[in-house]
């Protein structure tokens, strides 16, 4: 996996900067689980992107609302 050098000028902390990598991680991380758990098929990569983001916010939203 490579690393994102290339992170928007918003940024303006260190420390939001490794939040934005730790959840692009993360994302990575549960897209490999899901393409795994498919049997590596490929041809979903963003099917399994997608689906990982989107988990992983929802539960990021939820922990941050309670």
């Amino acid at each position: 996996m490579k690393p994102i050098h290339n992170l928007p000028s918003s940024m303006h902390t260190p420390v939001q900067g490794k939040i934005i990598l730790d959840l692009q991680n993360a994302i990575r991380l549960r897209a490999l689980e899901l393409y795994e758990q498919r049997g590596r098929k490929n041809g979903y990569h963003l099917d399994d992107w997608l689906q990982a983001e989107a988990e992983l916010t929802q539960r990021r939203t939820k922990m941050v609302a309670a």
